[in-house]
């Protein structure tokens, strides 16, 4: 077994999407970055790629590379799922948790699982999502932005699983 760790912050600005966890969320602001800024499946990529001693997002993915602007995170998740599996290496569980003051996000959690388990051709037992606030502590209290925390657990591939 591997256990990998993974953080990710965006700003919160006015004319972008909120995309979390591959749904984007009606909300007044969005996330600022090179990508679709989608704090959590970065967290979680990080994460993977952190239990596989593959590096990091920003080594695969850099935010210098034309390539990847505006690029929708679920590739970027879906290619991380790709490289593990070149490396005989699968997705165990995904545990993980989103900071923000708002928007309410408890009602699109459901959603962020499925499309999570369904990159990583995984069951939905096998991914958490939860979400928090900070009782309008810090940056993310002062929305500012938003940040992710994700643990994952990766497992080898056997023969009947290749």
């Amino acid at each position: 077994m591997r256990i990998g760790i993974g953080y990710d912050v965006h700003q919160l600005v006015p004319d972008r999407k909120l995309w979390l966890g591959g749904i984007d969320i009606p909300h007044t602001h969005g996330l600022m970055g090179h990508s679709d800024a989608d704090v959590l499946l970065h967290a979680i990529c990080d994460a993977l790629l952190g239990a596989a001693a593959l590096g990091d997002i920003g080594q695969h993915f850099p935010d210098n590379d034309p390539q990847y602007k505006n690029i929708d995170s679920k590739i970027l998740l879906s290619r991380t799922n790709q490289l593990l599996l070149n490396h005989g290496l699968r997705v165990g569980n995904i545990d993980s948790i989103i900071v923000a003051q708002k928007p309410k996000l408890a009602p699109y959690i459901p959603q962020m699982r499925q499309t999570i388990a369904h990159l990583l051709s995984i069951d939905l037992a096998q991914v958490s999502v939860k979400a928090t606030t900070t009782e309008h502590l810090g940056f993310e209290g002062r929305q500012e932005g938003i940040s992710a925390h994700a643990v994952a657990l990766l497992l080898p591939l056997t023969l009947t699983q290749q």
